[in-house]
């Protein structure tokens, strides 16, 4: 699974509706896990950087690696005086040394065949008590999109095949919410809660972000920490504790 071939549709697509949406989300998400001191921050697959910036904004050290170059870039062009952030190119299965306090890993999982490796990389890499966000591909709504849309053919297959065809070009993969948690506790990582992204807008095309976004944010927010609005969201945000 190869996310470069996908790269300059994904950089068109950023500051649309479905990528703010995301990214607004997972922060008002996070946000109550988050020590109120500065501490060491690692995003893993940080491509263009919005919670990295985020991070740096509220006073944390953050390290953004990516594998794409083009991608650092964008995200050292948003960096301001007085924020400390570490680009680094390199692999999410090679990771700079730790201890770090926060690892992010959001929307980089669905392109590992296996995500193993990666849960134990950011295993390695956070402190013992420290946290890890993980922003998957909801394997147990992965029949939704293609439904809605009509296309009943993929729509049967999603049931039982975790690989998809996303809106960049790029086929990637899927996760099951209990296959992750049990993988991550494999690993030391301890789940606290989990959140869905993207219930309503999962199938908006990619339109500039409305006046009432507000009002949408709201809708978005509680139904990705409510049952059943949650299990269908398009994205599975699920937050680990690694053990002491």
């Amino acid at each position: 699974m190869d996310f470069a071939s996908g790269e300059a549709q994904w950089r068109a697509r950023l500051g649309k509706l479905r990528d703010a949406v995301r990214q607004e989300l997972v922060t008002r998400q996070l946000e109550p896990y988050l020590p109120d001191q500065p501490v060491r921050v690692l995003d893993v697959g940080c491509g263009q950087g919005t919670q990295t910036l985020r991070m740096a904004a509220r006073g944390h050290h953050v390290t953004a690696l990516d594998s794409s170059r083009e991608m650092l870039a964008l995200l050292t062009a948003e960096v301001t005086p007085g924020m400390r952030v570490d680009a680094v190119h390199g692999s999410a299965t090679e990771l700079p040394d730790g201890p770090f306090d926060v690892v992010l890993c959001h929307g980089v999982l669905m392109y590992f065949d296996d995500p193993a490796p990666v849960v134990r990389s950011m295993a390695n890499v956070v402190r013992p008590g420290g946290l890890v966000s993980l922003l998957v591909r909801n394997g147990d709504a992965l029949a939704m999109r293609p439904g809605l849309a009509g296309d009943w053919a993929r729509a049967y297959q999603a049931f039982d095949d975790m690989t998809y065809a996303n809106r960049i070009g790029v086929t990637a993969r899927a996760d099951r919410l209990p296959d992750l948690r049990s993988l991550l506790a494999d690993h030391g990582l301890r789940t606290e809660d989990w959140y869905g992204v993207r219930v309503f807008t999962d199938q908006v095309d990619d339109v500039p972000v409305p006046e009432d976004f507000a009002a949408l944010l709201a809708c978005e927010e509680r139904a990705g920490r409510t049952d059943p609005y949650r299990q269908v969201a398009a994205l599975t945000h699920l937050i680990a504790r690694r053990d002491e």
